[in-house]
C-alpha cells in the first residue's frame, strides 16, 4: 500500500510518481475533502473517513492492503509532515508483512514560501501550534527554543474554530528573542481559490487574520522584506 501526498491544493501540484499511483489504487482512503480532490476513476472504491480518526483509518487502510487491494491514503501536502505517514507506520506494526510505501509532495511551508519569494533561504524548522496531541508546554518550548537559535519558523495548524489564542502566545514567545520588525509571511488557502499572501511583521501580526486555512512563516533575524512584497532569507550569515 501507499501514502501519498496530494500537495497543498491543485492537481497542479500533484507529482507525475502521486497521480501514477493513485491512477493504479483499487482503493482510496483519507480524510473526506481530501479523498475528494482524486479524481473519481471506473471501479475505484473510495472510504471517506472522519479528520480525527487517524489511526482506525491507517487500520482499515492496513486491512485492505492485507486482503490484496492495491490501497492509496491520501494526504493533504506531504504524508510525512503532520500527515497519515507516521500513523500508518505507526500502525503497520501490528500488519506484518504489509509493505508500505511513502509517496512525498509539495507541503505547505514549501508552497507558502514559493509565494512570498524565498524565508525559508537558510535555516528554518517547522512546528504545529495544534496541541492536540501534545502539550502546550512542549509548544511553548520549541518555540523559544527555535527563537533563540534565530532559526525562521514555519508554523502549521495555527488556529482552529476551538484554538483561537495560540498565535498571540506563539508571537509573543517569539518576540522575546526577535525584533518586533521581523518579517512574518500569512498564506491562506495557497493553491486554491481564495488564496491570499500577506507580509506583515511579528510586532503587527494580528492572530485574528490567521484561521485554520492558514501557515505561517517568521523570519530569522536576517530575514528582509522588499519595497514590493517579496520575502527572502539569505544564504549567508553573519559571523
Amino acid at each position: 500500500m501507499a501514502v501519498v501526498g496530494l500537495g497543498p491544493a491543485g492537481e497542479q501540484w500533484l507529482t507525475p510518481e502521486a497521480r501514477q499511483v493513485l491512477a493504479e489504487a483499487t482503493d482510496l482512503v483519507g480524510y473526506g475533502p481530501y479523498v475528494d480532490r482524486v479524481p473519481q476513476r471506473p471501479g475505484q472504491i473510495r472510504h471517506r473517513t472522519d479528520n480525527r480518526v487517524e489511526a482506525e483509518r491507517a487500520a482499515h487502510a492496513l486491512s485492505l492492503a492485507r486482503e490484496g487491494r492495491r490501497v492509496a491514503v491520501v494526504s493533504s501536502g506531504d504524508p510525512g509532515v503532520f500527515a497519515m505517514a507516521s500513523a500508518v507506520l505507526e500502525a503497520a506494526e501490528d500488519f506484518p508483512g504489509v509493505p508500505v510505501r511513502i509517496v512525498p509532495g509539495l507541503t505547505a511551508a514549501h508552497a507558502v514560501a514559493s509565494r512570498a519569494g524565498a524565508p525559508l533561504g537558510h535555516d528554518y524548522c517547522v512546528v504545529s501550534l495544534s496541541d492536540l496531541l501534545k502539550p502546550w508546554e512542549v509548544v511553548a518550548d520549541r518555540l523559544r527554543a527555535a527563537a533563540r537559535a534565530d532559526l525562521v519558523l514555519a508554523i502549521y495548524n495555527p488556529a482552529s474554530r476551538s484554538r483561537t489564542w495560540q498565535v498571540g502566545a506563539a508571537r509573543d514567545l517569539v518576540m522575546e528573542h526577535r525584533d518586533p520588525a521581523t518579517p512574518v509571511v500569512i498564506g491562506r488557502d495557497v493553491g486554491g481559490p481564495q488564496e491570499t499572501i500577506t507580509v506583515t511583521t511579528l510586532g503587527e501580526l494580528d492572530p485574528s487574520q490567521v484561521d485554520m486555512r492558514c501557515l505561517l512563516i517568521i523570519g530569522s533575524s536576517t530575514t528582509r522584506a522588499t519595497d514590493g512584497g517579496t520575502v527572502y532569507t539569505p544564504r549567508r550569515y553573519p559571523a
